[in-house]
C-alpha cells in the first residue's frame, strides 16, 4: 500500500493506492480538513491533524509514503505552519515504520504530466486518466495526493 500526501494545515490531501503504475488501484483518497483557529490555538489544530492522520495510518497500514516537499515560493504566508504540519506527519510516518519519499511539486508534475509547471487542472486530468476515473478527482489537494501515490508505485 502506497500513501500520497499533499500536506497543509487547513486541507491535507491523501491517497492510498496499490498495484503498479500501469495498473494502479485506488483504495481510498480524499482530504483531511481542520477548522480555522486563532493563532494562539494552532497547537490544537496540529493535534487534530495528528489524530486524523495517525488514524489513517493505522487503518490502511501503508509501507511507503510519497509526501510533497515544501516549495518556499508557493505561499510565503503559510510556509511555517505547513512545515509544522508536515513535520508532525513525518514524525508519525517514522513512528509507524513507513518509508518516506519526498518530492517537490515540480518533480511530481514532471513525472505525471511531462512538464514541471503543469497547472492544477492538468494534474487532475492526468490523475483521472492514470486511474481510469469517470470524473476529475476533487478537490485538487486529493488529486495531488493521487499523483504522488502514483509516483510511489
Amino acid at each position: 500500500m502506497i500513501l500520497g500526501v499533499d500536506p497543509g494545515t487547513a486541507i491535507i490531501g491523501f491517497a492510498f493506492v496499490e498495484g503498479t503504475q500501469q495498473n494502479p488501484e485506488i483504495v481510498s483518497y480524499g482530504v483531511l480538513e481542520t477548522a480555522p483557529r486563532p493563532v494562539d490555538q494552532f497547537p490544537g489544530r496540529l493535534l487534530e491533524i495528528a489524530e486524523d492522520f495517525e488514524a489513517l495510518l493505522i487503518k490502511y497500514k501503508p509501507i511507503k509514503c510519497v509526501i510533497e516537499d515544501l516549495f518556499f515560493f508557493k505561499n510565503q504566508k503559510t510556509i511555517i505552519t505547513v512545515a509544522q504540519s508536515r513535520g508532525l506527519m513525518l514524525y508519525l510516518l517514522a513512528k509507524h515504520g513507513i518509508e518516506v519519499v519526498s518530492m517537490t511539486p515540480l518533480q511530481v508534475k514532471q513525472t505525471l504530466c511531462g512538464y514541471g509547471r503543469a497547472k492544477k487542472i492538468q494534474v487532475q486530468k492526468m490523475t483521472q486518466k492514470l486511474y481510469k476515473l469517470k470524473e476529475l478527482p476533487k478537490p485538487d489537494d486529493a488529486a495531488d495526493a493521487l499523483g504522488m501515490a502514483w509516483c510511489g508505485l
